[in-house]
């Protein structure tokens, strides 16, 4: 009766753990892009094009933003994308209605069984090709300018 009852506390957890979901900082997606950059390296020119905002489609690329993306908890290998996370950590200056809209509009059920480095790559090119990526490489390009600044 007791592991019945300890199972059933883990779901209800897991459960309760789903609906507090919170985007995460620029510091938590630095430390997530450092970890999937240790776990699937990238060659010199892959990262320079990724600095630029741009994402060839690469296996090694795909490899590192699946990473990411499940490690930010925006993906899963069961479910695709989840639009109301993206919505939520990649708004930028949208409503959050507007961003879930673009967000659900890029969502797909992977109906053709594509792997998972593709089709979180496929979730990901149409994401970059909305408002959402020209607000993140907008974002992305004043960063990198402030650092030049300081340099």
């Amino acid at each position: 009766m007791l592991k019945y009852l300890i199972v059933c506390l883990a779901l209800c957890s897991l459960v309760c753990a789903d609906g507090e979901w919170v985007p995460k900082t620029a510091e938590q997606i630095k430390a997530i892009r450092a970890d999937c950059l240790k776990d699937h390296p990238l060659k010199p020119e892959q990262i320079l094009k990724l600095k630029q905002v741009e994402f060839p489609d690469e296996p090694e690329v795909r490899q590192y933003l699946l990473c990411s993306a499940i490690k930010l908890d925006i993906f899963c290998t069961h479910e695709g994308y989840h639009a109301d996370r993206l919505a939520k950590q990649f708004k930028m200056d949208l409503t959050e209605e507007e961003a879930l809209q673009i967000a659900q509009g890029c969502v797909d059920s992977n109906a053709e069984q594509s792997p998972a480095d593709v089709w979180a790559f496929r979730g990901h090119k149409c994401m970059m090709s909305s408002k959402i990526g020209d607000r993140v490489r907008s974002y992305i390009k004043a960063r990198q300018a402030e650092a030049a600044a300081k340099a």
